[in-house]
């Protein structure tokens, strides 16, 4: 059994910068900086990006723990009026439907995210482009941890209670389109599989030595094999 557990930003769908709009609005209200607009957002969890910008604003861990909860409540409610106000701005990336399908449909793989996104964030972003959450059987995000490496043992822990059985970390397949995909599941041995639809280039993500690494995901029959023979 494989659980394939799939990222969502960039990999999934693309939202046209709501979510960093989202986030800006929300740092702004909660610390009145929205931090370096140089920042990159790939990659990261929704807290750990409210702490990393904050730090580089100067702010002390104990000052960003104290308002962190506010700002992600800030950059929902933020990310909920994006999304109301242009739908069509998040759009589902190609051969995401045919390849969720597939994986959905076979008996050796389960459906899965893992995600720097909470997972109210996830949510909403899935739906915005009619793909249904309850789908994936299986998940990980950010808000289970701040730490993307420690999202992957989160996820085996839940596909075994799910599965009734030990899942070996071998047995997960992170797919994703950051350099943070291809490694965050290293120390529990999950297999990694690159998607280059998100900005990152595919010589960054083969640098990470991921089982492949795909420009989309329009041919599902390849996609499908590389994900069995992870």
């Amino acid at each position: 059994m494989k659980i394939v557990l799939f990222d969502i930003d960039g990999t999934l769908l693309l939202s046209d910068g709501a979510g960093r709009r989202s986030m800006e609005r929300a740092l702004v209200e909660t610390f009145g900086v929205m931090g370096p607009k140089t920042y990159r957002y790939g990659g990261k969890t929704d807290r750990l990006i409210v702490r990393e910008k904050m730090r580089l604003e100067g702010f002390s861990d104990e000052a960003i723990d104290a308002a962190i909860d506010a700002t992600v409540t800030a950059y929902l409610r933020n990310l909920r009026e994006e999304v109301a106000a242009d739908p069509a701005a998040l759009r589902a990336l190609p051969g995401v439907f045919s390849l969720l399908d597939a994986v959905e449909r076979h008996e050796g793989m389960l459906l899965g995210l893992l995600t720097g996104n909470v997972i109210e964030g996830a949510d909403l972003k899935l739906r915005a482009v009619q793909i249904e959450p309850t789908r994936f059987r299986v998940g990980a995000f950010g808000s289970d941890h701040e730490q993307r490496p420690m999202l992957p043992p989160i996820a085996r822990e839940r596909a075994s209670a799910l599965l009734g059985r030990d899942v070996a970390g071998d047995q997960l397949v992170i797919i994703g389109d950051t350099e943070h995909d291809m490694t965050c599941g290293q120390a529990v041995g999950a297999r990694a599989i690159g998607v280059a639809t998100g900005g990152v280039s595919r010589s960054t993500l083969e640098a990470h030595t991921p089982v492949a690494v795909f420009d989309d995901f329009t041919d599902t029959d390849r996609v499908l094999e590389a994900i069995l023979d992870a």
